[in-house]
């Protein structure tokens, strides 16, 4: 056997006399107390921890209150903390856990690969991970894909209790609009911005356009809600709301599992109040302003909606850019000439001519390619990847849903049964109707709270069994189909893949349906 000696990289740590430059990154998501105890507590472990270390020289810790993990750019220390990476002023950096770190797939690797580049190290405690000794992302690519998984998680449970109050018609606008003030979550007409309503409606059906509106705003001085003047865009925003004439839809937006908005065009569900408030304008008017605009839009071609293609190619519509959050085009390249190619295309690049978007094409072929090439890596690696990746979701359970699931399956059982004991005082004579009234009613109140806690969690549970299905689904696929792929094959794609995240030119992420998302490099 021949003896082989491993010949360090520069920026890999050897032994100096030098000490490392050690700074903690800590965050709790909200401003509670016990979450900021929790922080200080963090605080004072870490400082300790450090200084305990003659290896080490504490730099500072920077630390995030009340921040969500879920985007980087939200967390102002944790953009310190790298700025300060990146002017030397750091050489290693200790955190509690992946999660704390990041709960976005995207951000953790691009902090990592970035710090790695410019020989700084991250030392994950709880996962105890050392990204200087790493062989390959994989690992910690599936352990911070978990983290947005429990983000995601926790967002839902975040978004059934807006649902909840959609549905009972309790939820409070956050913003009111144009032409009314918000008094205790009640819309309330503000007289002055009132009449520019009137005023907006009334010229509207005197025959004149949306834009010669805008611009007659604009000449009197009068300032909209949001921007400097009004436009045509923000005319016809104001005709089409129905708040005008004292109703509310709810959920007119709403947030995808990967934290960015979008309009809802049919998604998610809507809740309709009538007569929510007082109206500026009366329903005819109303109706009859929108039937005219909604008529000039369709004698200009005018397309309502953003869904304005069907999905007649395989990468249409899930192709995602990472600067933007765009979708991606089809076109062809040098068409009707030698080497002629199918690109895709980022929608804000071309619409901007790259001014707010930089992300430049790429080529249908090499995402062929690259989805072969990731699908081969994982048929290959399966057992360390895929079941490792299992396991951990059947563990996934934090917040202690199944344990809270069981906990009130068991106060459920105990309503049925103090309802069957007061049935049955009732009927011997023993109890006095009001009294029998009074605390069944009490009972089914809490009877009605507990199924819809169940409800929630069973949500939740289902969301975690469907990761573990579509896993399972796929590691059965590799086991039995064990072997190098060679061409790209679309019904697997469309088996296993949710869609693509393109990070850079050569540089793409296959987000599957079992909840990984796994990047491939292309060439260009």
């Amino acid at each position: 056997m021949r003896k082989v000696t491993k010949i360090n990289a520069i920026n890999d740590y050897a032994p100096s006399t030098a000490k490392l430059k050690t700074a903690v990154y800590c965050r709790v998501s909200t401003s509670s107390e016990d979450q900021l105890a929790s922080l200080e507590a963090q605080k004072q472990h870490y400082e300790s921890y450090v200084k305990a270390n003659s290896d080490w020289e504490f730099v500072g810790m920077y630390c995030d209150e009340g921040i969500s993990g879920t985007k980087k750019e939200n967390r102002n220390e944790l953009l310190h903390l790298l700025m300060d990476c990146e002017h030397r002023k750091i050489d290693f950096v200790i955190t509690k856990s992946i999660s704390r770190f990041a709960r976005n797939t995207t951000d953790c690797l691009e902090i990592v690969r970035r710090l790695s580049e410019i020989g700084v190290a991250i030392l994950f405690e709880k996962e105890n991970i050392h990204t200087r000794n790493m062989e390959s992302e994989l690992i910690l690519g599936i352990l911070s894909s978990l983290a947005e998984n429990e983000s995601t998680s926790i967002s839902e449970n975040s978004k059934w209790s807006i649902k909840k109050r959609f549905q009972n018609g309790t939820f409070k606008l956050s913003q009111p609009p144009y032409g009314y003030d918000s008094e205790d979550g009640m819309l309330i007409p503000n007289i002055e911005q009132a009449e520019i309503v009137k005023r907006i409606f009334a010229e509207t059906l005197a025959g004149k356009g949306t834009r010669a509106i805008a611009l007659g705003l604009n000449a009197d001085g009068i300032k909209p809600l949001r921007g400097i003047n009004w436009s045509a865009t923000t005319i016809r925003g104001v005709i089409s709301n129905e708040k005008y004439v004292g109703d509310v839809i709810f959920q007119k937006t709403y947030t995808d599992d990967k934290f960015k908005r979008h309009y809802n065009s049919g998604e998610k569900e809507q809740y309709y109040i009538r007569d929510h408030h007082e109206a500026i304008v009366s329903r005819d008017d109303f109706e009859l302003a929108s039937r005219i605009v909604e008529q000039r839009g369709k004698e200009k071609g005018v397309d309502k909606g953003i869904g304005k293609y069907s999905k007649r190619y395989i990468f249409s519509g899930i192709i995602i850019c990472g600067e933007c959050g765009s979708t991606f085009k089809r076109r062809i390249h040098q068409a009707n000439k030698y080497g002629q190619y199918i690109a895709w295309c980022c929608n804000k690049h071309i619409s901007s001519n790259s001014k707010d978007c930089s992300m430049i094409y790429i080529r249908e072929d090499n995402i062929k390619l690259a989805f072969a090439t990731m699908m081969t890596k994982l048929s290959v690696g399966r057992t360390v990847v895929m079941k490792p990746f299992i396991e951990d979701l059947r563990m996934i359970d934090e917040d202690g849903v199944f344990a809270k699931l069981n906990e009130i399956e068991s106060l459920i059982q105990e309503n049925s049964e103090q309802v069957k004991v007061l049935t049955s005082l009732m009927t011997g004579g023993y109890l006095e109707p009001a009294l029998f009234n009074e605390n069944y009613n009490i009972l089914m109140t809490e009877f009605s709270k507990l199924k819809e806690q169940r409800s929630a969690l069973e949500n939740d549970v289902d969301g975690k069994k469907s990761l573990i299905s579509e896993a399972q689904e796929l590691n059965q696929y590799l086991t039995k189909n064990s072997c190098i792929i060679k061409e790209f094959d679309e019904a697997l794609f469309q088996k296993f893949v949710l869609g693509i995240t393109v990070f850079s030119p050569t540089d793409i992420g296959f987000r599957l349906k079992c909840g990984l998302t796994l990047r491939e490099r292309m060439a260009r």
